[in-house]
């Protein structure tokens, strides 16, 4: 439906402007969401009148299957992009390739492109990672991403949320929520019925589909009481053959290509001309469909289960019989018409192209379907099904059914007496485990992986075993087992000459030797970027980086990590290794943190923060430190989240820099027991494990809440700090670039110029809970012209908004547009655009109305 009011004619003005925008080369991305039937796919059909001749439209749109196509909507691009992109989408396989060809089709001159990608709340996991490549580089082609979804259907996990995560980053971005209809609307949409306008706005709510179909319905017998009941209202009058076709095409979930409609229909598309006359269809000489998914939707929910499994079996014929059939629409249709034989028979193969294409949440689902008929495999087969299960459920990061189907894999293997299988299998497990936080469970699985594959005759496979247990202890500092363990790898890597595996065991040696504090150990860890990088394993390549940086990190050399993140990150990005993108950023924030650019940190952690279980512990730590140190809500609940994590590893990098945060968070609220309580057990193996890092921080905390330490006798500035050295200390945290901490230091002094020069530093850092305690000793101290600090519409408002953000939000409250509050304040759209970003992404909010909803519950704004 055409929405028709003013609202449409904004939004798409916006998109217009950004379309106008790139073809000067500002690339944006723009997202339009609501709630469904609330006009996305209207707005979206309008977009071409509203836009210059010159700029290409490409379309393509997710589908609401069971298992999801890799790479759907970009696949129905082909036919109007260039063969580049064409042959790379119809390949498959190489994602890359893909990325590559989207990339440069965008780039063709001379005419800017909006590429729409319709209903992204249902697109595969191979789709997302390209759209997650094209947010990244938008904003340097001369194109505008258009993300149409629902934003009531995403819950707190779906995948969609990392990628909108990645958009409120982007330099332009145009956020277009679509709101429902006015009492008036609706009353000047049912003017030309003999419907009440109010009982049609009590009905719908106001969604204009809902309304649309209201109206349409006529109202026979009374307005109907849902949308079912008023799409139904129109199939009223057709004829059977028409009935029947409109309910075959419903069981489809997708626009419906002319083979298979010619292949379900009995006379074509001639079936479809009343219903295509009534608008409830939309009829090319290429594909036919629905005119709103809701209409399908409504037809299918009311068929029988009988006539729904029938319907779906003779979509599944079809597209077993025809050539080049997408196996995930083939294992789809097999679920709903309940083919066991089909799901087994055809499963395998769409998981294997699901995994091919990157779209590992499709590939673990077609499996879990496959799982579901066990019996129909032999125990070797089931057995290669439940480990392809287990990693791709490990890529996607459901540790719960990767450890599970790789248990049940490991016994078949005991089973079978297949020593070099189940040592393998036992190495996933270990791996796997690992990955869920279960240290012991890893330890005792790599144990029996290297105990089965010294038996079986295979050194690569050995070798990896033994490299993985080096890695284990090397996580877990203990220094001499995982180089004892990393040797004996690298020398059978060495003899197998396998680079893979000889860069992995490489790191863990110089890692362990590193952290130990041997200074040949880094050269050791360099030598394995050096491999992996001759080799082309890019993923070796981006863990010898990170393991490098963290090193660098934890040894406070700043400057030389900086050497080390952009090349890494670089190359993490290029490849798509996700994975380690996301820790790389959690380095970058830790980096951050230490620099006093607290919301460059927050921004950078929030990307580790999400599904990539590794990164997700110090990403947690360093957003709450942050708002620890700035007083705001929300960072010991954050730390809670940490501890659990990093208790079940029972790693002290992951278990220290928690404890030390929960340390300083207690000691800023005065609670000095608590210190004692959340550090004292980590320090004791800080100290077991001669860990200095960890060692001197958390000593320095426990000191600090008058709990005495043993002497630490190292140069590491918290150890000078609880030694009274609070002189170097600065010193040391000063030519390490760690204001906030040198400005802890220098508060330590007894000297009130210097508590006065710390508490100046700590007011331009917003660090208010330490600049609290300084000015209460100041006072104590008799010191009566104390700088008041920062701006309390900027302290004391909950979200954290600056003075200008709060400006922002009353107007933003008063309903202003962008352009409205540029010109009340005297700046550009553009600025304003920013700030509106801001201010959404502080309040933790989607839309402005929110927005101005939060405000009020926070106590920013006057309620009504």
């Amino acid at each position: 439906m055409e929405r028709g009011l003013l609202e449409r004619d904004h939004e798409l003005a916006q998109l217009a402007a950004a379309a106008r925008e790139a073809a000067d080369g500002a690339g944006s991305v723009a997202l339009v969401f609501g709630e469904a039937g609330i006009g996305k796919s209207s707005l979206v059909k309008a977009l071409p009148e509203v836009l210059p001749p010159e700029v290409r439209v490409l379309l393509g749109e997710c589908d609401d299957l069971t298992t999801r196509r890799p790479l759907g909507p970009f696949r129905d691009l082909v036919g109007s992009v260039g063969p580049e992109l064409a042959r790379a989408l119809t390949e498959g396989g190489d994602r890359h390739l893909v990325y590559d060809a989207l990339r440069a089709e965008l780039r063709r001159a001379p005419h800017p492109a909006v590429l729409v990608v319709e209903d992204v709340h249902w697109a595969d996991e191979a789709s997302l990672d390209a759209l997650r490549f094209l947010v990244r580089r938008v904003e340097r082609l001369p194109a505008v991403l258009v993300l149409t979804y629902r934003d009531d259907e995403l819950g707190r996990e779906h995948p969609l949320r990392h990628l909108l995560g990645q958009v409120s980053r982007a330099e332009r971005v145009h956020r277009l929520p679509l709101s429902r209809l006015s009492p008036d609307a609706v009353r000047r949409l049912s003017a030309t019925s003999q419907l009440d306008p109010e009982q049609v706005y009590e009905v719908t709510s106001g969604n204009p589909f809902f309304v649309a179909e209201v109206v349409a319905a006529g109202g026979t017998g009374g307005v109907p009481p849902t949308v079912v009941d008023a799409v139904l209202a129109r199939l009223r009058g057709l004829d059977d053959a028409t009935r029947d076709a409109l309910e075959q095409l419903a069981v489809v979930p997708s626009a419906v290509e002319r083979s298979l409609f010619k292949a379900l229909l009995t006379d074509n598309v001639a079936e479809l001309a009343a219903a295509e006359q009534r608008g409830l269809v939309v009829v090319t000489p290429e594909r036919a469909g629905f005119r709103h998914e809701l209409i399908r939707r409504a037809i299918a929910d009311s068929l029988p289960a009988a006539r729904r499994i029938e319907l779906n079996r003779s979509v599944l014929a079809a597209l077993v019989a025809a050539p080049d059939s997408d196996s995930s629409r083939i294992v789809h249709h097999a679920a709903e018409a309940g083919d066991q034989d089909a799901i087994a028979r055809h499963g395998p193969g769409a998981a294997h192209d699901a995994s091919r294409a990157g779209a590992h949440r499709e590939a673990a689902a077609h499996l879990r379907l496959v799982l579901r008929q066990r019996d129909r495999f032999d125990p070797a087969e089931l057995a290669d099904l439940l480990e392809r299960y287990a990693v791709e459920s490990y890529t996607i990061a459901d540790s719960v059914a990767a450890v599970d189907a790789e248990r049940e894999a490991v016994a078949l293997r005991r089973s079978l007496g297949d020593a070099r299988a189940l040592g393998a299998d036992l190495r996933w497990l270990s791996r796997i485990h690992w990955w869920a936080g279960d240290a012991e469970e890893a330890r005792a699985a790599a144990r029996e992986a290297i105990a089965v594959l010294e038996e079986a005759g295979d050194d690569r496979l050995l070798a990896l075993a033994l490299s993985n247990t080096s890695q284990l202890h090397m996580l877990s500092d203990r220094h001499a087992q995982a180089i004892a363990f990393g040797e004996r790898a690298i020398e059978l890597a060495r003899r197998e000459g396998d680079a893979e595996i000889l860069a992995h065991a490489l790191n863990n040696v110089g890692s362990a030797r590193w952290r130990g504090g041997d200074p040949l150990g880094r050269a050791q860890v360099e030598e394995s970027l050096k491999v992996a990088l001759g080799a082309g394993e890019v993923e070796h390549a981006c863990r010898s980086y990170a393991n490098i940086i963290w090193s660098l990190l934890e040894n406070l050399e700043y400057a030389e990590a900086d050497r080390f993140l952009a090349p890494a990150m670089e190359l993490a990005d290029r490849a798509e290794h996700l994975g380690f993108l996301s820790y790389l950023h959690v380095e970058m924030a830790i980096r951050q943190l230490a620099a006093g650019s607290w919301s460059d940190a927050e921004r950078h952690a929030e990307i580790g923060a999400h599904d990539f279980v590794p990164a997700r512990c110090p990403a947690l730590t360093v957003l709450a430190r942050v708002r620890v140190r700035r007083g705001r809500s929300g960072g010991d609940e954050l730390l809670a989240q940490a501890w659990e994590i990093a208790v079940r590893s029972s790693e002290l990098q992951r278990t220290g820099p928690v404890a030390a945060a929960r340390a300083e968070s207690a000691w800023l609220r005065g609670d000095h027991l608590a210190v004692a309580t959340t550090a004292g057990a980590v320090f004791a193996e800080a100290c077991r494990l001669d860990a200095g890092s960890h060692r001197a921080e958390l000593g320095y905390w426990l000191a600090k809440a008058g709990h005495p330490v043993p002497a630490d006798g190292s140069e590491h500035p918290y150890a000078l700090q609880t030694a009274g050295r609070w002189r170097e200390a600065a010193r040391a945290w000063q030519a390490a670039g760690c204001p906030y901490e040198h400005a802890a230091a220098l508060a330590e002094s007894p000297d009130p110029d210097d508590k006065l020069t710390a508490l100046a530093a700590l007011d331009a850092l917003g660090a208010e809970p330490l600049a609290h305690l300084i000015r209460a000793e100041l006072r104590a101290l008799g010191i009566r012209r104390i700088p008041r600090g920062p701006l309390a519409a900027t302290r004391e408002n909950p979200a954290g908004l600056t003075e200008r953000q709060l400006q922002v939000m009353g107007l933003l409250a008063r309903g202003m547009t962008n352009v409205e509050i540029a010109d009340r304040l005297v700046v550009s759209v553009r600025t304003v655009d920013n700030h509106v970003s801001a201010v959404l992404d502080k309040l933790g909010v989607r839309t402005r109305r929110q927005a101005a909803a939060r405000a009020v519950e926070l106590g920013m704004l006057p309620g009504p």
